[in-house]
């Protein structure tokens, strides 16, 4: 399941977000509104007793888990991609594509895929919320509070106390991101990946080879995957200081770059 930020920040998701989808002649729109609940709640709590004690626990508790809400629950047709995209502005709320196409009379699918799109972007906003709740209990106190919130840069506040290993778990996520932009031929998220990953990795000691890992993650195909990923290898073995597979990988990264004739 792919999405495609048409408003909002992938690296950053607000929290609620206008999901939509096509036909597959592309002539109708398909639409949904999600919100990811922001505090955990059992799902019992909603529900009469009666029809509580006829649901397996197991199942009450898969419920509980879920953490978004899809409204309606299933795909509604809508009047246009434009619409979507004033009434997403006009809200603040990210819009996203799905990129699937569906058949309008497959009612399975309009109801499965608002749970599965969900699910994705769920889980890009609770990586994001956690970053920044971590960032905020490891700051500096005089951080947060000597500086007003609108104007506080979160990528700042987190650069200055990242490790080398909190670091380049940041660029294995970005390096996903930005085969995700590449994929999708999205230049808007592979512009601004890029300038994250290049913020991310300046602190690094030279080591990394952090500029060489940030070109491979940019560069499009399969060596550009393997080299990216041959280097995010490598960086993760100088961390965990096992210098005796470092020169393994050093030769499949010479051997790949001297295949494509780099």
């Amino acid at each position: 399941m792919q999405l495609r930020f048409l408003q909002g920040d992938i690296n950053a998701p607000r929290g609620h977000v206008i999901l939509f989808t096509h036909s597959a002649n592309q002539q109708r729109v398909f639409a949904v509104y999600c919100i990811v609940i922001p505090i955990k709640f059992p799902l019992s709590k909603f529900l009469p007793p009666i029809l509580a004690a006829q649901i397996p626990p197991e199942g009450l508790q898969e419920a509980t888990r879920a953490n978004f809400v899809p409204i309606p629950p299933g795909l509604e047709e809508v009047e246009s991609q434009a619409f979507l995209e004033t009434l997403a502005e006009l809200r603040g709320d990210d819009l996203c594509e799905i990129l699937t196409t569906i058949n309008p009379d497959d009612e399975a699918v309009r109801l499965t895929l608002p749970a599965e799109a969900g699910e994705v972007y769920a889980a890009l906003y609770t990586r994001y919320a956690e970053e920044i709740l971590r960032a905020r209990e490891k700051a500096p106190e005089n951080v947060i509070n000597e500086v007003p919130l609108d104007d506080l840069d979160v990528n700042d506040v987190l650069g200055s106390i990242l490790s080398d290993r909190d670091r380049l778990n940041e660029l294995t996520r970005l390096t996903g991101t930005a085969r995700y932009a590449l994929e999708g031929k999205d230049k808007r998220l592979l512009q601004e990946t890029e300038q994250q990953m290049r913020r991310t990795a300046k602190p690094l000691p030279e080591k990394y080879r952090a500029d060489e890992l940030i070109k491979a993650a940019l560069e499009s195909g399969e060596r550009g995957r393997k080299l990216a990923q041959l280097y995010l290898d490598r960086s993760y073995k100088l961390v965990e200081e096992q210098y005796n597979d470092i020169p393994q990988l050093e030769r499949e990264i010479r051997e790949l770059k001297a295949s494509e004739g780099a």
